[in-house]
């Protein structure tokens, strides 16, 4: 075993804490904590970065004000989403064909730190950061990503909270109400002193659902709440060392009453806002809290060191239909279940529903040494993590009869279902350079991951884990993973960008061939800038050697397969990543601002495989990746005058096959093209004031989202908020 993994993690915190109570040093510049959890700053300029990068902005994230990831992110190109609940509770979110199954294949972060439950051991992400309470979020892909992992391949999305504001006092208040009875308070405020500043955050929102249950009726909506606190200790002006010291704390918790039992072809083209009642006692809960000490200090000039320290305790228990008359949902459930709502006086049905346990821990410590000589910075960074799921399930058994009455037959016993722990220790470690040529900018980069996983299933005999698990798997690896990428400047206006990288996955727990993920990747385009006038564009192709298929409840999988993961062997995807944006008359009282994005993709296997992942199957040379549009086109049209701003929102996606395969899609594997429309108004009161009117799919569209779990699910309906913000 490693010399590392010997560490506890607390005695790794406990000598941070002792370097911070060192003597202080002092330099003219000043140390900043956002430039340790940010990845665009002041070191690294959003226009000169060599890959593409976009970052959404406060005042970007005002316009709409929304709560849904999926409907933010979809301004960026080469991001790909798969609605599913309605309300971005549960995002799938992908990149450059990565796939977006719980956007396990990218990295996520929250201030720097890595956000998903548990990243290596269970890469699934049934948690996400609360994007309403959001200052801006950042997006980067390409060779860049090298500081950034453990994924690398497809990119990054890094999710700033809420920061300390820089005034001695400063906060806001916005509300909202909206159809199916959503509501949203969302309140902070804070200040900064001459060494300490803080600030309180509280973002709750809510709804009833747009959906209902058959002859049931009830609740189909949710309810989250988030808390945030910060604290931060900056050095005295005449210490000897600039530095600073913040403490983040957060809790959230949600109750939501969603299910994985959509509806047949018939019933979705009948009534696609229904649901089966046998989904009815369907509800997930969840809590999330964490710890994060932040610390950055200017050693000297030329010499910066910023250091995190991060614990992340998450639990969720999804209750929810697994099986109806013994039948799995993606084997026949779903039309026992429609045939039990069609035939009012047919017989009971025998309803299992699986209590989906689970417990995460995500904990670690990571640091980055920049230090500045002549035209190079050079960054040195290491990653001490470790992670955790424990799944600890059981399932009950309910009898729903004909007058739609429900009966407990049999009440599970907690661990007899799945009953076992995921976890995983890495060690990350990178170093980049980046130096000037007269107009050319390179980056040189090296991360090596040294990574073990392990497996330990008590199986469903042995509830109290009494025993030595039944099964315990054990596996290790580590890898080296390069990249280069250069930027020229041809001009003032004009800058040319390509970069080349090696990606990688690590195998998790559930793979049987013990394979990492591996590829590279490359790309290349330019940025223009003149005036009001911006446009990027990106060609980028990925040369996978092995692709993962990560087998979950989300995807539909079998209860026998869920956590297993799968090879694919080799993929090449491409594409190209378009993104614009103008403000016509500029300077007028009345201004006009255009925006458009557009990512075309082109997934195929390379290789002749069988698979039990079944969004794959059987796979011939040629088969076009599944759940993944080959188009999509975003495009935004405002008027914005002094008091007022107006601007409607379109985003198509093409046609997306839901099973590996070539040429036309068969009707029962198809997700027909859409075009979603959303508007937003908002009326300033004076300077710190402002009503708005939010609203999305403006033109009704009926649409699906997804066939997983052997059905349907419909998005969202037409909805309109309303709302309003007070700035102090």
């Amino acid at each position: 075993m490693s010399v590392y993994k010997k560490l506890p993690l607390s005695m790794v915190a406990t000598a941070l804490m002792g370097a911070l109570s060192a003597p202080a040093i002092a330099d003219d510049k000043e140390a900043s904590v956002i430039d340790t959890i940010t990845i665009f700053g002041s070191k690294n300029p959003l226009d000169a970065t060599p890959g593409s990068a976009y970052e959404l902005t406060q005042a970007e994230l005002d316009n709409f004000k929304y709560t849904d990831i999926m409907r933010t992110l979809s301004t960026v190109p080469g991001v790909y989403i798969q609605e599913e609940d309605g309300y971005g509770l549960r995002p799938n979110i992908g990149m450059r064909g990565t796939g977006q199954n719980r956007s396990e294949k990218i990295t996520v972060m929250e201030d720097g730190v890595i956000a998903a439950p548990a990243p290596y051991a269970s890469p699934a992400a049934y948690y996400f950061p609360t994007p309403g309470r959001m200052e801006s979020i950042e997006v980067l892909k390409g060779s860049s990503t090298i500081k950034y992992g453990p994924r690398t391949t497809g990119g990054v999305v890094n999710l700033l909270s809420r920061q300390i504001p820089e005034e001695e006092m400063a906060g806001k208040v916005d509300v909202a109400l909206g159809q199916d009875g959503f509501g949203k308070l969302h309140a902070y405020g804070g200040g900064q002193g001459e060494q300490v500043g803080a600030v309180v955050e509280v973002f709750r929102y809510q709804a009833d659902g747009f959906r209902d249950i058959n002859h049931i009726g009830g609740d189909t909506g949710f309810d989250k709440t988030d808390a945030l606190a910060k604290v931060r200790f900056s050095s005295a002006k005449d210490a000897r060392f600039n530095q600073e010291l913040e403490i983040k704390l957060k809790y959230s918790e949600e109750t939501s009453n969603e299910t994985y039992m959509g509806l047949t072809a018939a019933d979705y083209a009948s009534s696609p806002y229904s649901r089966y009642s046998a989904s009815a006692k369907d509800q997930m809960n969840t809590e999330h809290k964490q710890i994060q000490l932040t610390h950055a200090i200017d050693l000297s000039s030329d010499v910066t060191l910023g250091t995190i320290a991060y614990y992340n305790d998450f639990h969720r228990n999804w209750y929810k239909t697994s099986k109806v008359n013994g039948l799995s949902l993606s084997k026949g459930g779903i039309d026992a279940a429609a045939a039990f709502d069609t035939t009012p006086g047919s017989d009971p049905l025998n309803v299992d529903i699986k209590a989906n346990n689970r417990s995460y821990l995500s904990q670690g410590i990571q640091t980055e040494l920049n230090v500045f000589l002549g035209d190079h910075e050079l960054a040195f960074g290491a990653r001490l993590h470790e992670d955790e799921m424990d799944r600890y399930q059981w399932v009950d058994k309910f009898q729903l009869d004909s007058s739609y009455q429900w009966s407990l037959n049999e009440a599970g016993v907690p661990g007899t279902d799945s009953n076992r722990i995921d976890s995983a220790n890495a060690l990350a470690l990178y170093v980049q350079d980046k130096f000037t040529l007269g107009d050319v900018s390179i980056l040189a980069g090296l991360r090596y991951e040294d990574i073990e996983t392990r497996r330990e299933d008590w199986g469903k005999n042995d509830p109290a884990r009494v025993g030595t698990p039944g099964k315990d798997v054990k596996n290790s690896f580590d890898a080296l993973l390069p990249a280069l990428a250069a930027t020229w400047q041809l001009n003032d206006d004009l800058l040319l960008l390509a970069g080349v990288q090696k990606g990688f996955a690590p195998a998790a727990p559930g793979n049987a061939d013990k394979d990492i993920e591996e590829s590279w990747n490359y790309e290349f385009g330019g940025r223009y800038n003149a005036g009001e006038f911006s446009l990027e564009a990106v060609a980028f192709y990925s040369d996978y050697s092995n692709m993962h298929g990560n087998c979950t409840a989300a995807q539909g999988c079998d209860d026998d397969n869920i956590g297993n993961q799968y090879n694919a062997g080799e993929v090449d995807v491409k594409g190209l990543e378009l993104s614009s944006g103008y403000d016509f008359n500029a300077g007028g009282n009345i201004t006009f601002p255009v925006k458009l994005s557009y990512t075309y993709t082109k997934a195929e296997f390379a290789n002749d495989f069988s698979s039990d992942f079944d969004t794959w199957g059987d796979v011939e040379k040629g088969y076009e990746l599944p759940y993944l549009p080959e188009n999509q086109l975003y495009l935004a049209v405002g008027a914005k005058a002094e008091t007022w701003e107006l601007t409607l929102a379109g985003r198509y996606t093409s046609d997306i096959r839901t099973k590996a395969g070539e040429g036309s899609i068969p009707n029962d594997e198809l997700i027909e093209s859409k075009t979603v429309v959303d508007l937003s108004a908002r009326y300033y009161i004076g300077e710190n004031q402002e009503v708005y009117l939010l609203g999305e799919n403006l033109f009704d569209e009926t649409y699906m989202t997804t066939r997983v779990h052997g059905s349907i699910f419909s998005g969202k309906p037409r909805s309109f908020i309303v709302g309003y913000s007070l700035q102090f």
